[in-house]
């Protein structure tokens, strides 16, 4: 992992774990002291896999699949998929916070291509990829 990276998801996780120190211990910052909140449930952050229309895959973060997948299709979300569409969603995975879902890109990014099909066989789509490849199905 690049350090830029590594740095900014140690960031992210020191954050984290104070929000979570400070809500566990039930005390408040000043600035949040005086302002009153409703807590709002922090997203859940997924990992995903799309098999581009060139045989290439594209691995990204989000917190709403299927809106970020839509943006795909339609050319909006990123410059890689937009000049290989179609797309087709071939995996996902709950992260949980957002510096996990990004610790875990850096690590699927960092795969060979051989151990990214791997682990998209291992998904509950694994039979839609494997038509995506030309491949017969068992």
């Amino acid at each position: 992992m690049k350090p830029k990276y590594r740095r900014m998801l140690r960031g992210m996780k020191v954050k984290e774990e104070h929000a979570s120190y400070l809500s566990a211990t039930g005390t408040k910052s000043r600035a949040k002291a005086k302002a009153k909140t409703i807590p709002v449930p922090a997203p859940v952050w997924s990992l995903y896999i799309l098999k581009c229309g060139d045989g290439s895959l594209y691995t990204g973060v989000t917190n709403d699949i299927d809106r970020r997948f839509l943006a795909h299709q339609k050319g909006k979300a990123s410059r890689y998929t937009r000049t290989r569409r179609p797309v087709a969603l071939v995996y996902r995975e709950e992260c949980g916070s957002r510096s996990q879902a990004l610790t875990r890109e850096c690590a699927v990014k960092s795969l060979s291509r051989p151990r990214k099909d791997a682990l998209i066989l291992t998904s509950p789509a694994a039979p839609a990829y494997k038509s995506l490849r030309g491949e017969k199905r068992p």
